[in-house]
């Protein structure tokens, strides 16, 4: 499974931006596919993912009520509607997918089997 993710970018805080992800294969009922985030000299932090079976959806803390992932399944793509950005928003974003997480594991960048490439998204204060 392939991974491309599009729509990062320069923001001032405040503002928003969409990010896309969309996998090669048609996604199961059984995928996941959320974002992680990373700043240099940090671990990748968990953001949100979103459960193709039943829809539901998780948020990291630090975005709930700011932040809403969203997907289509007939495009195979996730989004993630980043609002009230902040500076502390600021770093690069992966795309992540797997078919076999259990809802204790979602948060952990080691249990994602597949990677997209990294967008920046940088927001200015």
């Amino acid at each position: 499974v392939q991974l491309q993710a599009f729509g990062g970018g320069l923001v001032q805080a405040g503002g928003s931006l969409r990010l896309s992800c969309t996998a090669s294969v048609r996604t199961s009922s059984r995928f996941w596919m959320g974002w992680f985030r990373q700043v240099p000299g940090k671990e990748r932090e968990f953001v949100a993912v979103y459960n193709w079976s039943g829809g539901s959806k998780y948020y990291a803390d630090s975005v709930k009520g700011r932040f809403i992932i969203s997907r289509d399944v007939g495009k195979n793509t996730v989004y993630l509607q980043m609002n009230y950005l902040k500076p502390e928003d600021t770093a690069v974003y992966y795309c992540a997918a797997d078919s076999r997480l259990i809802l204790s594991s979602i948060r952990y960048d080691h249990e994602y089997d597949y990677w997209g490439q990294g967008t920046l998204v940088t927001v200015s204060s």
